[in-house]
């Protein structure tokens, strides 16, 4: 990013110095940002990590994997590999960011490792695809339970916009106000999740109408291909609920000293949430049991309707709705910075690298964000956009996580410390990382395979992007010729 973002001619970025020494595992000095305030400590970059994966999925999605797979075993191992993945992603990404601790996460590392088309076909996706879909998602999610909430007062679409819009309103003030928010509904999700474990937990004590499921046979079909293509179906709802720790990425130089708190903040946000999403699917199972899940689609409702009757029901919507606020209030702080970062490499228009002269935060990306949010949630469903989120999801987590391989190869013997005081390093690797890059490409298949309209679809949006990037190239290329 030319080093630090400072001002620079587009498009002379691997030609930089200082680019290479970013690439090389030694990048220059945080502090020479684009601007960005470093004003977040360890605790609000934890609940930024957590706030990017707890959303709505885990008080819906534990219905479709109970559909799909029918033992508790299944579903709680479902859950379980999900929660793998998402842990070695944060030692890979913990150690991506330990090398560059820039503004724009994947884009920066794709971008430096590869190529400028690869890294601009990543937030091309990331800005119309997986940040605005996911967040698109989460947004309908809201609208449901609102409505319902209301009594039917206000029509989904109505609520889920004004949401959206509400949150980029208080993102633009300051990166403050939008983890400060983000932090408070953190913490009411956390509860939510932990009011349903309680609650579940007292039934099956007190209950002997409650089903206790055998955990035998493991499995409900006999060891196959066709097993293991459905279990990797069921994985698109758990991988799909335990994405996002990588947002928090996007915002690392806003973070104070993020060499050591952001990687420390990605352990500790993944593995609290393994603890909280297995937790509640044990509760699941228990409480429902495997056919029971299947067949609801809000199992949190039915879990706290078990436990305490309707009264239940109405606080855990209440919950669901305000879990959804939080996890778009963490999506609008952070995927904004991606077009941030690419104005700043001249391939989307300067205007989205501004920053607000009093919030030191980039306006017009935000607003941008919340614009095409908001037309995804009118134009989308649910399930549309899950799909077309998963399959570029999980292609670009493969190919950053590739990214590590390419910057070992770089690193020099003779730039390493000889302190040994070298940074964070991934468990493992390079086994680890090459089982990450496998299996989330595994998984990009195997969405193709089972929803191919929907993945055809984000697949043609990702090749949009070419003819794109060369024209918006050529025009940087005639600006600059012009001074």
């Amino acid at each position: 990013m030319c080093g630090r973002f400072v001002e620079c001619q587009p498009f002379a970025l691997l030609q930089s110095s200082q680019v290479r020494n970013a690439s090389s595992g030694n990048p220059e000095p945080a502090e020479l940002t684009s601007g960005l305030s470093a004003r977040l400590g360890i605790f609000d970059a934890t609940m930024v990590v957590m706030g990017g994966i707890i959303g709505s999925g885990i008080f819906i999605n534990a219905y479709v994997v109970a559909e799909l797979v029918h033992t508790p075993a299944m579903i709680l191992g479902a859950w379980l590999t999900g929660g793998l993945l998402a842990l070695i992603g944060a030692f890979i990404y913990a150690e991506l960011a330990n090398r560059m601790p820039q503004v724009g996460g994947q884009y920066a590392y794709i971008r430096e490792a590869y190529d400028p088309l690869l890294g601009f076909l990543y937030g091309w996706v990331s800005i119309l695809v997986i940040n605005a879909g996911g967040t698109a998602a989460v947004a309908v999610t809201f609208g449901k339970y609102f409505r319902e909430f209301s009594r039917g007062a206000v029509p989904e679409n109505v609520a889920a916009v004004s949401v959206v819009i509400a949150l980029t309103a208080i993102n633009c003030r300051g990166v403050r106000a939008g983890s400060g928010v983000q932090s408070f509904f953190m913490v009411l999700r956390i509860l939510a999740i932990v009011l349903i474990v309680c609650c579940g937990t007292s039934f099956l004590f007190r209950s002997p109408a409650a089903p206790h499921p055998s955990w035998h046979p493991l499995l409900d079909r006999p060891a196959s291909f066709d097993l293991l293509t459905i279990f990797g179906a069921a994985l698109i709802p758990v991988i799909f609920a335990y994405g996002g720790w990588q947002t928090s990425n996007y915002i690392a130089s806003e973070i104070r000293d993020p060499r050591k708190n952001l990687p420390k903040a990605l352990l500790l946000g993944v593995a609290g949430v393994i603890a909280l999403y297995v937790s509640v699917n044990i509760i699941y199972a228990e409480v429902l049991s495997p056919a029971g899940l299947a067949a609801t689609t809000i199992p949190a409702s039915a879990v706290m309707r078990a436990a305490l009757g309707n009264l239940g029901a109405t606080l855990i919507a209440a919950a669901i709705a305000v879990s959804t606020v939080g996890f778009l209030s963490q999506a609008m702080l952070t995927n904004p910075r991606v077009a941030f970062a690419m104005a700043e490499d001249g391939v989307l228009p300067r205007t989205f690298a501004r920053l607000g002269s009093r919030s030191h935060v980039p306006v017009p990306a935000i607003i941008l964000q919340g614009i095409i949010t908001s037309a995804a949630v009118l134009l989308g469903t649910f399930e549309q956009l899950l799909s077309y989120v998963v399959v570029m999801d999980w292609l670009f987590f493969g190919l950053t996580a590739s990214c590590l391989f390419v910057f070992r190869r770089r690193e020099a013997p003779a730039q390493k410390p000889k302190n040994g005081a070298i940074g964070f390093r991934v468990p493992g690797h390079p086994w680890t990382t090459g089982l990450f890059v496998f299996v989330a490409w595994l998984i990009v298949l195997n969405t193709i395979y089972k929803y191919p309209r929907n993945a055809g679809a984000a697949v043609c949006i990702l090749l949009a992007g070419v003819p794109v990037y060369y024209l918006l190239r050529g025009r940087a290329k005639r600006i600059v010729g012009s001074e």
